[in-house]
């Protein structure tokens, strides 16, 4: 395949977010590499949504398996303008306490794979078509909390990590931004008892993924916004009264 658009590479692509973000670059004109390890899922969501096959390429990537990033990322057919990092797994803290490989997988796929393929991604200087990178945090990670701080604190960990990406990579002129996003109606959160009144559709997420703005943080929606503000000025003695 000849690749002439520009080009954004998805890794983590079969999460929900992830797929309406690929609907919606492949919308802006981009080609799409989508990255995952769920690659017929990705193309049966392409075939449902009858999006064109000439604008995507679904290749394997284990986001855990950090001995192939490299490989992985030197064997791309074109080097990505735009990389988004969307992978995503969710342990609930009770079980992530008592069973270490549940919480070793949360911080594996977050923070430790993300800085796996994220530092070959910025190091590679050969890359002048690198504009952008986006990843998908968490307002879990804003305050740990008694009833998600695992889970929180890989994504804090995240979150710092491209804070820090954003100022190294500023001086080459390439933007880095954070979603930290609040409930999202997904796979990863079905079953979960959480309010309605504050759940978000994965494409309202996607939005802000494919246009970011120039802010290094992004919260999607305006109740969440609201969340996020008090979360980080709460005094520490009535964080510590919240579930």
């Amino acid at each position: 395949m000849t690749l002439t658009r520009k080009t954004v590479l998805i890794l983590g692509a079969n999460s929900d977010v992830a797929k309406e973000a690929l609907a919606l670059y492949i919308a802006k004109g981009y080609h799409v590499i989508a990255a995952s390890r769920s690659v017929d899922q990705l193309k049966q969501f392409m075939t449902d949504r009858r999006l064109p096959e000439a604008q995507v390429i679904v290749q394997y990537f284990d986001v855990t398996a950090f001995d192939s990033h490299e490989a992985f990322y030197r064997a791309l057919p074109v080097k990505p303008h735009v990389v988004v990092y969307a992978a995503g797994f969710l342990k609930n803290n009770e079980d992530a306490m008592a069973d270490w490989n549940g919480a070793f997988q949360m911080m594996k796929v977050h923070y430790c794979g993300a800085v796996s393929i994220l530092n070959i991604v910025a190091t590679d200087k050969d890359n002048r078509n690198l504009e952008r990178i986006v990843g998908l945090s968490s307002l879990s990670g804003v305050r740990g909390r008694k009833s998600n701080f695992i889970y929180g604190s890989t994504k804090s960990a995240f979150t710092q990590y491209l804070a820090g990406l954003r100022q190294l990579l500023f001086a080459r002129g390439v933007a880095v931004n954070v979603i930290v996003a609040g409930y999202i109606r997904s796979k990863m959160t079905a079953g979960l008892n959480l309010p309605e009144s504050l759940m978000l559709e994965p494409i309202f997420i996607a939005r802000s993924v494919v246009h970011p703005g120039s802010s290094f943080t992004i919260v999607p929606g305006f109740k969440w916004k609201i969340i996020y503000h008090i979360l980080r000025l709460l005094p520490e003695r009535l964080v510590a009264k919240l579930p």
